[in-house]
């Protein structure tokens, strides 16, 4: 059995529909733990008089695939740095369903709220330790079956014990730490001041995953902050179990054990890949850069994605490559109608651990296009819209020198998006467009894992589940596999 175990076939019922579009309201979700979120809409005229949006409770509602949810949650202690927190009101006059809304009863002081989501990534070579333990320990990223679960955490402190050493030269080699907080504080402070001039005050919170400032700290900072409408914006393109749905898994399980927060109105931007000013915001970076090669329409655009283990797809229905792939389709179309017509592919990188990722992978693929002889290439991280590890030691230097050695003549990358002004506004109106579908989120029945408190069968499991695993981690085929791919 591999130590990244096939993922479960319960996460379907928890992904969104990868053909739909942002904010299909017309969709409920199916899972068994969370009620299916309702949505409102307010038709707004916005007094121009004022900077101030138009936001008031409508008494409507229908039913919406808006969130995740799912039984898993890890607390995490640490320091706090969230920015933009400033408390606004709103108060302009709003119409529903053509009908006015005049009555100062009706009225509700909002508070409005953003949480961007994100990895995070160790600030420090002495962070790198213990960020991968929290990256590994978490059970979206190495997957083990309910029997082995209680390996979780001793896996990852072996994991993240024997790759440090790698990690802190990967990281030493950009400057000792990964600049992802300081980009993502200052996103968060582009976002806030995109969402002003469109007339619309708020608080702009961060919340990392695996490090700070987390996720948790952030939930804890909007409530203390006594935010009514949140929005939550995960800033991935592409929805992933692994992330997204990782960081929605904290999110519902902070938000069902609290009875200010389960009430809270929220709304769930899950992808964003599709959306027009992403697309055209990545098809201008990369006509850009297009033109640093002597012979443009010569160069192959190549996107280079990050991967996931093929069982997240093919056992667990993440919809993640069929985004990508979607996402890669809606650049391209876009380039065509610009009159760009290079060559393209997608590979996936980050592979980690003894199991199958989605294929092709970036470093294979690197030396195919050398021996058939392409001389350019024009490196595109498609997944990441900041800078890091991935982007300024995988890509910079590892995957650069790879082409170079292949037969690659000339090499070129793409920025990450970062605070390009298009795709910031364009995250802005995302945001917009959610705040009226923001609704409460009850607190869901416990879950099997919940209520599974049998003491027999709890020893019974840990008994047989520690031999097997004792012979599982010292057989030759585990033992090399951490040598080739883990080490």
């Amino acid at each position: 059995m591999n130590a990244v175990a096939a993922a479960s076939s319960s996460y379907s019922a928890l992904l969104p529909n990868p053909n739909n579009h942002f904010q299909n309201r017309n969709s409920s979700s199916s899972c068994s733990d969370i009620r299916n979120i309702a949505f409102v809409t307010c038709h707004s005229n916005a007094n121009k008089s004022t900077s101030q949006a138009s936001l008031f409770l409508c008494p409507g509602s229908t039913n919406r695939n808006g969130a995740l949810a799912g039984p898993f949650s890890r607390n995490l202690s640490g320091r706090r740095n969230l920015v933009c927190q400033t408390n606004y009101s709103v108060n302009t006059s709003t119409t529903y369903d053509g009908t006015a809304l005049e009555s100062p009863s009706r009225v509700v002081e909002e508070k409005v709220g953003v949480l961007l989501l994100n990895l995070g990534g160790p600030e420090t070579l002495n962070d790198v330790q213990p960020f991968l333990f929290n990256l590994f320990a978490d059970p979206d990223i190495i997957r083990l079956p309910r029997l082995f679960r209680f390996l979780q955490r001793p896996l990852a402190k072996l994991i993240s014990t024997l790759r440090a050493p790698k990690s802190k030269e990967a990281y030493a080699s950009i400057g000792g730490g990964s600049p992802l907080r300081k980009i993502t504080d200052d996103q968060a402070l582009a976002i806030k001041k995109a969402l002003e001039a469109k007339g619309l005050s708020s608080s702009v919170y961060v919340g990392m995953r695996y490090w700070y400032p987390f996720t948790e700290d952030a939930v804890q900072q909007i409530k203390r902050d006594g935010i009514t409408r949140l929005v939550v914006l995960p800033l991935y393109p592409q929805f992933s179990i692994s992330t997204t749905g990782s960081s929605i898994r904290v999110l519902q399980h902070m938000f069902r054990e609290d009875a200010y927060l389960s009430q809270l109105p929220i709304s769930i931007v899950n992808s964003w890949y599709q959306r027009e000013g992403y697309v055209k915001s990545m098809a201008d970076l990369i006509e850009k850069e297009l033109q640093t090669f002597s012979e443009p329409k010569e160069a192959m655009i190549f996107f280079s994605a990050h991967g996931v283990p093929v069982s997240y797809v093919e056992n667990a229905g993440d919809p993640y490559q069929v985004q990508m792939e979607e996402c890669i389709f809606l650049i391209m179309q876009e380039l065509k109608a610009r009159g760009i017509s290079n060559e393209h592919t997608l590979a996936y990188q980050s592979r980690v651990g003894p199991v199958q990722w989605l294929k092709p992978y970036t470093d294979e693929v690197l030396v195919e296009l050398g021996k058939k002889g392409v001389k350019s290439l024009l490196a595109v991280p498609v997944s990441f819209v900041s800078e890091h590890i991935e982007t300024l030691e995988e890509i910079d230097m590892e995957y650069k020198e790879l082409a170079l050695e292949s037969g690659v003549k000339n090499w070129a990358r793409v920025p990450a998006l970062g605070l390009t002004p298009s795709f910031i506004t364009d995250l802005a109106d995302a945001v917009i467009e959610a705040l009226p579908s923001a609704t409460a989120m009850y607190a869901p029945s416990h879950t099997n894992e919940d209520v599974e408190q049998d003491p027999v069968r709890f020893f019974v499991k840990m008994f047989f589940g520690s031999i097997f695993a004792f012979f599982l981690f010292l057989s030759p085929k585990m033992i090399n596999a951490f040598k080739n791919h883990v080490i």
